[in-house]
Parts: structure tokens; C-alpha cells; sequence
């Protein structure tokens, strides 16, 4: 496996070398962002295909971002692939003390997955106050990117709140006010909708805005409360809806019309038809 890991290496850096390719030369870390958001969001989808040998490729693709981004490290001498890999090796065995208790003076017992869980997120606290300046620890909410997707970073924003005990609680009662919670910023939609409606004005519809947006994060708190994540569920739903609505312009152009021919009491029909397929 070293000498494979070791020619694509090679691979990259004559890419980027004198003589290479002009459009890999070309590339800046800013440039490559799109490239490795695209790259991980195309593995997801082979996952949910569960297309093992698409899977593969996907991989190497997103491979090929980090191996891009560790050899223009490598042309700026601020890092390597290798430093890469001896900090990742390093924070696995340091995040791990129940498994490389040698590391250790009194290696912890751990037996559940959410007491794993609990251990990684006090030793990332203990490394952040050891990096920062008054050796105390930063936000609870730190390293939570701004650029993931508003879906998932609210979800992980309220993770991270919860575990320092600011959430709901997680019994019927919790279960209750939240769905309270999401009827409140329901009525608030209507209101200030009602507003716009009335008034037309900019500060009405900033208001709306930050509405709708109350009332998606309150959405994401149910779902994180009833253990489901939320970008999950929603992609899965856009994948339905997509499938769904496929089928509703083949059927459409089976009986000779174009879907916006039809009536929208004709396109609901094909609608019960698409999701009655699925069982």
C-alpha cells in the first residue's frame, strides 16, 4: 500500500511541476474549494446508491483534493503530506487514550459509543485550552464551519449547545415543547407574512426572512430531540421528490402530453401514482 500511496504522491507533484499539466499548475487552494465540496457530496450519493465500485472512485477523487492541497503545502514548505498523516496519527491515538492506554498513566474505561463520544469532545476542550493564549477553552460552538451547509451547521450548533447541557429535555415533556415551539414560529411566519403583505416594505420582509429561518432551526431542533438528522431526512425527501417527479414526465409523455399540459388536479393524480410504485 506505501508504494501505491507513494506514486500517487509522485503522481500529483509532477502534475504540479515544471512540464506538468497547466491546468493543475494553475490551481490555488481557493480555486479547489468547490472541487473537494463537490468530491464529498458525490461520495454521499454513491453511499446512498450503494454503489461500492462508484464508491471507490469517489473516494480517490477526494483523495486527489487533499493529495492537491498537501503538495502546493509542500511547493509554500509549510507542510507535507507526510506531516499530514503523522497529525492525523497523532490526534487518533491522543482522542483514543481507551484504546492506546499505553499513552496514558490511568487509561479510562469506556463501553458505550456515546461515553466515546462524550471523552473526544473533553479532550478536543482540553486542546483548545492548551493552544489558546490564557490556556482556558474557547467556545462550546467552536469548529463549527460557517461554509458547511445552513441545514448541518444548525444541527451541529445545537449538537454542540446540548452538550453543555443547553437543550431540551429529552423526555415527552421536551418532546412537547418543542413541537410548541415550532407552532410559535409558525404563527410568527404568519405574522409577518401578514406584514409584508400589508406594508410591502424592506424591514418586513428581513422580518419574514428571519421567520422562516426561526422556524427551520426550530424544525432542526425537533429532529435532532426524535434522533434524526435533519440533512439526512431532507436529502432523502429531495430524492423521493426527484424520483417522484421523474416519474410523473414519463407518464406524461407516455399518454402523448407534456407535464404542463396537464392539469394540476392531472399532475396529483400521477403524483399517488409515483409514490404507490414505490410499495
Amino acid at each position: 500500500m506505501s508504494e501505491r500511496f507513494d506514486r500517487v504522491v509522485e503522481i500529483m507533484a509532477r502534475l504540479r511541476g515544471d512540464g506538468g499539466c497547466p491546468w493543475d499548475r494553475k490551481q490555488t487552494r481557493e480555486t479547489l474549494k468547490p472541487y473537494l465540496v463537490e468530491e464529498a457530496y458525490e461520495v454521499l450519493d454513491t453511499i446512498e446508491k450503494q454503489d461500492e465500485a462508484k464508491l471507490q472512485e469517489e473516494l480517490g477523487d477526494v483523495l486527489l483534493q487533499i493529495l492537491f492541497h498537501a503538495q502546493i503545502g509542500r511547493e509554500r514548505k509549510t507542510f507535507t503530506i507526510e506531516d499530514v498523516l503523522e497529525t492525523l496519527a497523532e490526534k487518533l491515538i491522543r482522542r483514543h487514550p481507551h484504546v492506546f492506554g499505553e499513552t496514558t498513566k490511568d487509561p479510562p474505561v469506556v463501553k458505550t459509543a456515546e461515553e466515546v463520544v462524550h471523552r473526544w469532545e473533553e479532550i478536543k476542550r482540553q486542546e483548545k485550552a492548551g493552544q489558546s493564549d490564557n490556556g482556558e477553552a474557547g467556545s462550546a460552538l467552536e469548529g463549527v464551519p460557517k461554509s458547511l451547509p445552513a441545514l448541518l451547521r444548525a444541527y451541529q450548533l445545537q449538537v454542540r449547545a446540548a452538550r453543555v447541557g443547553f437543550d431540551w429535555p429529552h423526555d415527552e415533556t421536551g418532546y412537547t415543547q418543542v413541537v410548541g415551539k415550532v407552532h410559535e414560529e409558525l404563527r410568527e411566519v404568519a405574522d409577518a407574512r401578514a406584514d409584508v403583505m400589508g406594508t410591502g416594505t424592506e424591514q418586513a420582509r428581513r422580518r419574514l426572512e428571519d421567520e422562516v429561518g426561526d422556524l427551520l432551526f426550530a424544525l432542526v431542533n425537533l429532529a435532532r430531540l426524535v434522533k434524526v438528522n435533519p440533512e439526512e431526512a431532507l436529502r432523502g425527501t429531495a430524492s423521493r421528490f426527484a424520483e417522484r417527479f421523474a416519474y410523473m414526465e414519463e407518464a406524461a409523455r407516455r399518454s402523448g402530453r407534456a407535464l404542463s399540459e396537464m392539469t394540476l388536479a392531472e399532475m396529483d393524480r400521477l403524483w399517488d401514482e409515483a409514490k404507490a410504485s414505490e410499495q
